[in-house]
């Protein structure tokens, strides 16, 4: 009896915890913090919420960055998958909603613009903390791929597996053995501009990972031609079944073009330099990609410029957003400048768009298309 009272107890002082949390009554939490309570506990019967969520909710900054410092996991998701970023973001977007309801007095729409800047704060401090949290402890190299949602963030790369299994390609799709999305056509219009953003110095282009061929054929469409056009085309791939159906098509003999059979990380001394470069593997870790970038400073000519695929996390805005800053830092200390352009997708998508396919990788109304360039270039 001793043990249920206790444990009582315990579960009290953890629900005050999140009740005062959400109040933003922050001696109280200082308070309960001291007296034993627990800032990693989820509440079942709110669905999983636990304090820093709570505080989040409430607008209540102070909180969120006390809770962070007393060990809160930044990235906790409750029983519906959602963090306290989400619960931070929703905020703002219900803002924006609200915005423009109606004429407002002054006296209102100065209290709507602080509650709006309420609400970007505990989102900017989580965000932060995230970013702190991946870059000091390397929590960034778990396993992100081409397509990752955030609830498989731990979940065993597949390359391996991937390269010695059996595709299925459509014309609407390629997907792994286990119904996975590899490229879809509904990424068509992002890779016509990822091809525009990379081949816009002309020259030598380079694209790792051909897949359904959407961006290569963006990109070979510009070979010679006399505006805009490109010098050369070499395409990196290395599962089979995508090479066959590539000498299928002809891509080995198109003048121009360039095919090296081989995972990028074993033909690196069979490449050059490169005026642009697209980036586009499926079932590697994030640590693949950072390992990849290394070699940038080496692949791209001065004036150049690089892209990849940002599929990361393409189911959680608040996830996705801590992964471009994250990028975007890691690029910087390799001495490159990122630039996220966004181009609206949801309109590309729907329920038949992912009929058959294993999961909905990208699930966000925006795409945010990286644009890098050598730090030096841009002054």
């Amino acid at each position: 009896m001793a043990d249920a009272a206790t444990s009582d107890a315990d579960v009290a002082r953890n629900r005050q915890l999140i009740d005062a949390s959400r109040k933003g009554d922050l001696a109280a939490v200082l308070g309960l913090i001291k007296d034993g309570a627990d800032v990693a506990y989820a509440d079942v019967d709110d669905k999983g919420k636990t304090a820093l969520m709570a505080a989040a909710e409430g607008e209540r900054a102070e909180v969120v960055r006390a809770l962070l410092g007393e060990g809160a996991v930044w990235n906790a998701l409750d029983m519906r998958g959602r963090g306290a970023g989400d619960y931070a973001l929703e905020g703002l977007v219900a803002w924006g909603e609200e915005e423009g309801e109606g004429e407002e007095g002054e006296g209102e729409e100065e209290s709507r613009e602080e509650e709006k800047k309420r609400r970007q704060e505990v989102l900017d401090t989580l965000v932060d903390a995230g970013i702190k949290s991946e870059l000091i402890l390397g929590a960034a190299s778990r396993n992100l791929t081409r397509g990752s949602t955030a609830a498989e963030q731990s979940e065993p790369a597949p390359n391996a597996a991937y390269l010695s299994e059996r595709l299925q390609l459509s014309e609407s799709r390629l997907v792994d053995g286990e119904g996975g999305g590899v490229m879809m056509r509904w990424e068509g219009a992002l890779m016509q501009a990822h091809a525009q953003a990379i081949c816009q110095q002309g020259g030598d282009i380079l694209n790792i990972g051909f897949g359904m061929g959407l961006i290569d054929t963006a990109i070979a469409a510009r070979i010679g031609q006399a505006e805009g056009g490109i010098r050369s085309h070499t395409i990196v791939e290395a599962h089979p079944d995508v090479i066959a159906r590539m000498r299928g098509e002809g891509w080995h003999e198109k003048e121009g073009v360039r095919v090296v059979e081989g995972r990028w990380q074993d033909v690196l001394p069979q490449l050059g330099q490169y005026d642009g470069i697209f980036f586009d593997t499926y079932g590697e870790y994030y640590d693949d990609l950072r390992d990849f970038h290394s070699h940038l400073p080496q692949l791209l000519k001065p004036n150049g410029v690089y892209s990849f695929f940002n599929g990361m996390c393409g189911d959680n805005a608040f996830f996705h957003t801590v992964y471009c800053h994250i990028v975007a830092l890691e690029l910087q200390h390799l001495g490159f400048t990122t630039q996220y352009i966004p181009l609206p997708v949801s309109r590309c998508l729907d329920n038949e768009t992912w009929a058959g396919v294993k999961h909905k990788y990208w699930q966000l109304d925006a795409y945010h298309l990286p644009v890098c360039y050598h730090a030096e270039a841009e002054e």
